[in-house]
């Protein structure tokens, strides 16, 4: 028998009380709130407290846990969905069972995640095919709750009319304003007989549904619009090959209204709110970490904030909102506030059982204050992650080891070393090393077979480490674009004077920062030297290529764009020199890619504080923008799969690729 509104009201609202618990932090009252029925909104909340284990630690063990209690969810689900269509009692505005089919359809589409996180060929063909399955019901669900779009419901943050739009261009949302349904196309693909044509034009805009806070309405509306988004979001965020094979099966993404659709979510107050505030702001915090440029960064700050104070407002002790405040204030340059933000979410006054959440706070702490080489303090919060979750080992330990190596303590660095190899034997997932700890096991190969070059010996190869791992990895986190000048000239100082021979390249930080006599390690003649002394051997073109990149970054960072040009140009000139860091090449070009756009960016403030600005500021974008699209072109074509973390590179230049399309957009050149 169908359970009645009253019922269906009761069973959520008692779930939602497990959600405030998770939200805020304690992931005991959660469980033990879900555990207390077994109505398929508790067995979807079991389901996600084990999910969110699971995805924010990459905990493995936890998955196959995960997937059980989500099966339960989705079959609960599935149940009351069929007793409802058979009812003639509705419990919304929306035909009868709508409340159950969003159910089953986010049970269906978190153990599709579910499955991808074992990063094994068989889960990512189980996440596809619940993927496929997930797009048909969201699709439907869209249609049947929002037959007229978007545009007339409120987010968090409103845009003023000439402002960046709420979103992101994505090819598939071609240059249009108006945020609705998708445009009607031709069902294609393997899977298009299942899922059906596509979505149908809007007509006329809809006065927006209504619905009370906590109601079976509220929940239909915030779902739908959240699992649509989301869906959408994740399938447009995949790498560009992987994006091709999806074509494949039929699916169309659109991240603009994906993002649109996530903030008409998140402006509701259900649960499915909170996941959508908490997709957007994972979203635009990647987005402002990595794509390294952005079109309209004060504008993708502003709805960030917007979402983090509405959702930390109402959970204020939990840690997820107190590490995207804490990342916000990092995006804004000031670091010791982030800082600040992350250590008092540690404090012992919040609730501390969600070690995957709190796990997440020292993890932006640590990079964080490597950040700002306070290298003891990040060393000490690495190691204090293998405490926290099972990933990685091996990656805690080479970061917290190239800290030491800055610090010059390179006993304490080799004890670490010295641990890595058993450390990565023990964390195979699906049989292979994680892309990370493949980066590092190349990497102390490289160390032993410098340390025996100069010594005979493979002894103490921490010593051989002239540029810290640590600096090293943090080019792929992009740590070193989100730091202050002063920073960036203490960095500077390290790596202009850390390798033989000294950079031929002069700039102007260099001169005034770095003088001559200081990077030149070759001793000159002195009147008492009958002859010259050996100079130091030379370093190895790896070393030399890792240098021109980091320079070339760090210049960039300071303000010395033409000192950053040269240096990237050298680092792409010498990748053809490289035996082990294949990488440099590619991220050389990307970087450059960067340097074109915010160079330009800077210009054109120039000219409109002088008044100057207008139709040759358009053109010369257009040449930048062109030049920029060729360059991350080049980036990509080195990016291939034999080489170190390309994944996350192809992914870079997906983002930035998108805000450059914004840019576009902006300047009339779409």
């Amino acid at each position: 028998m169908a359970l009645s509104p009253q019922e269906t009201a009761a069973q959520l609202r008692a779930a939602t009380t497990g959600f405030d618990h998770l939200f805020a932090n304690d992931l005991e009252k959660a469980r033990q709130v879900f555990a207390s029925a077994d109505s398929p909104f508790h067995s979807l909340g079991l389901g996600v407290c084990a999910f969110l284990e699971a995805a924010l630690g990459m905990e493995t063990g936890l998955m196959a846990d995960a997937s059980r209690l989500l099966a339960l969810a989705e079959a609960g689900a599935k149940k009351q969905l069929k007793l409802a269509k058979a009812s003639t009692t509705k419990n919304t505005q929306f035909p009868p069972g709508t409340e159950w089919e969003l159910v089953h359809s986010d049970a269906v589409i978190l153990l599709g995640l579910t499955h991808a996180l074992s990063e094994s060929y068989m889960g990512y063909l189980q996440c596809l095919y619940a993927m496929n399955n997930a797009h048909s019901k969201f699709s439907k669900l869209y249609k049947t709750v929002y037959p007229n779009g978007l545009m007339n419901y409120a987010t968090p943050a409103a845009s003023s009319a000439n402002s960046r739009a709420p979103s992101i261009h994505s090819e598939a949302s071609g240059s249009s304003s108006q945020l609705a349904a998708p445009k009607p196309a031709k069902p294609s693909g393997f899977f298009s007989r299942f899922t059906g044509a596509a979505l149908s034009a809007p007509s006329a805009p809809q006065t927006p549904i209504m619905a009370e806070e906590g109601s079976l309405d509220e929940l239909v509306l915030s779902g739908t619009a959240f699992g649509y988004g989301l869906f959408n979001l994740v399938f447009s965020l995949l790498p560009a090959k992987i994006r091709g094979v999806v074509g494949f099966f039929g699916f169309n993404h659109d991240r603009k209204l994906a993002l649109q659709a996530l903030a008409v979510s998140a402006a509701k107050t259900d649960v499915h709110a909170i996941f959508a505030g908490l997709a957007l702001m994972t979203y635009h915090g990647v987005v402002l970490l990595l794509s390294g440029y952005q079109a309209n960064e004060a504008h993708i700050i502003k709805q960030y904030r917007a979402i983090v104070d509405k959702i930390e407002a109402r959970y204020p002790t939990g840690s997820l909102w107190i590490l995207n405040r804490a990342k916000i204030l990092r995006m804004s340059y000031d670091p010791d506030g982030a800082i600040k933000v992350l250590q008092g979410g540690l404090e012992p006054g919040h609730p501390h059982t969600f070690a995957q959440a709190d796990g997440l706070l020292i993890f932006e702490l640590a990079w964080t204050l490597l950040s700002q080489r306070r290298y003891q303090e990040a060393a000490d919060a690495f190691i204090r992650m293998t405490e926290i979750n099972s990933w990685s080992h091996a990656t805690y330990y080479f970061i917290a080891a190239g800290c030491h190596v800055s610090l010059g303590n390179f006993e304490k660095a080799q004890e670490l070393m010295d641990r890595i190899p058993d450390l990565i034997d023990k964390k195979k997932i699906g049989g292979k090393d994680l892309p990370t700890e493949v980066f590092i096991k190349k990497k102390l190969a490289f160390y032993r077979e410098k340390q025996r070059a100069l010594t005979g010996s493979e002894e103490n190869y921490a010593r051989a480490a002239k540029i810290s791992p640590a600096e090293e990895l943090a080019i792929f986190w992009n740590t070193h674009a989100r730091i202050t000048k002063e920073t960036a000239i203490a960095h500077l100082k390290d790596w202009a004077t850390c390798l033989n021979p000294p950079p031929a390249i002069e700039t102007a930080l260099l001169a005034e920062h770095v003088p001559a006599s200081i990077r030149s390690p070759t001793p000159t003649r002195s009147p008492s030297s009958p002859s010259f002394p050996s100079p130091p051997p030379a370093d190895t073109p790896d070393e030399l290529a890792i240098r021109s990149l980091l320079l070339g970054i760090t210049h960039r960072t300071a303000g010395d764009y033409a000192g950053a040009h040269a240096f990237l140009a050298d680092a792409e000139a010498r990748h053809a020199t490289v035996a082990v860091s294949t990488w440099v090449g590619g991220v050389a070009w990307f970087e450059h890619a960067v340097l074109d756009l915010k160079e330009m960016e800077a210009r054109a403030e120039t000219s409109a504080a002088a008044g100057l600005g207008g139709v040759a500021d358009v053109e010369e974008w257009r040449g930048v923008l062109k030049g920029a699209l060729e360059k991350l072109d080049k980036a990509l074509g080195l990016a291939t799969q034999q080489v170190d973390l390309s994944s996350r590179l192809d992914s870079r230049i997906a983002m930035l690729k998108d805000e450059i399309g914004m840019k576009k957009e902006m300047l009339g050149l779409a």
